[in-house]
């Protein structure tokens, strides 16, 4: 199944405020049911596993409203594993209330080397070329102390019939849209391992999760061996 960069409503508002609204509680739903949230908790926790930390800083990209990180911060506290949370993304008004909150570019980070232990982020890297994805995580190295954390969809024929199943489960037309653009657009795991050999990452992990999500650790040189 060959990569499509076809483009998908949601990444330019492309609705009514009411259908993106019905979207984007769409993609909670799918985060929180279907592996979204626990991916993020899961590679987080491999990574603080690895470098014997119970307190992380996290600067989650593309965030949203921050729902994926606050679901896993509550979820980790339970087992003795704090999460220092800032938000990022490229327009004030989709960021939640009440959390520190940063409008920036992915590609261009406003912080200084090393100033949080990880960067994170949760279904963009498919939305980025492949160019860009190597930038990103080369950025992304440079802010972080540990590692660089990406949850993402794995791009398989099965997914593509998934997701049109899934069909009647989606409450806005641009879910209906963007659902399939997104597997389109998705890496697989050997694709991302590819290009992320090509980034200043010193190790990579790629690990896959429930329903064709996969959770990638681009370990910054000293850490995770």
């Amino acid at each position: 199944m060959k990569r499509v960069a076809k483009p998908e409503l949601l990444d330019t508002d492309s609705g009514t405020p009411a259908e993106v609204a019905a979207s984007l509680g769409d993609l909670e739903r799918i985060n929180r049911w279907f592996g979204g949230v626990a991916t993020t908790e899961e590679i987080i926790e491999r990574v603080a596993g690895a470098i014997k930390a119970s307190s992380l800083s996290v600067l989650e990209v593309a965030a949203g409203s921050g729902y994926v990180p606050e679901i896993a911060r509550e979820r980790l506290q339970n087992r003795g594993l704090s999460l220092h949370i800032t938000l990022l993304d490229r327009a004030r008004s989709h960021l939640g209330n009440g959390t520190r909150a940063v409008v920036g570019d992915a590609l261009s980070l406003p912080f200084q080397d090393a100033s949080f232990d990880l960067l994170s982020c949760n279904l963009f890297a498919h939305h980025l070329s492949p160019e860009e994805l190597r930038r990103f995580v080369d950025e992304a190295l440079r802010v972080c102390r540990a590692a660089v954390v990406i949850n993402d969809l794995v791009r398989h024929p099965l997914h593509m019939s998934l997701v049109y199943a899934g069909m009647p489960l989606y409450r806005s037309r641009i879910t209906r849209h963007d659902a399939p653009a997104s597997v389109r657009r998705a890496f697989t795991p050997e694709e991302m391992r590819a290009l992320l050999a090509q980034t200043s990452a010193a190790k990579i992990e790629i690990h896959r999760h429930y329903l064709f999500r996969m959770g990638v650790i681009a370990w910054k040189h000293g850490c995770g061996s």
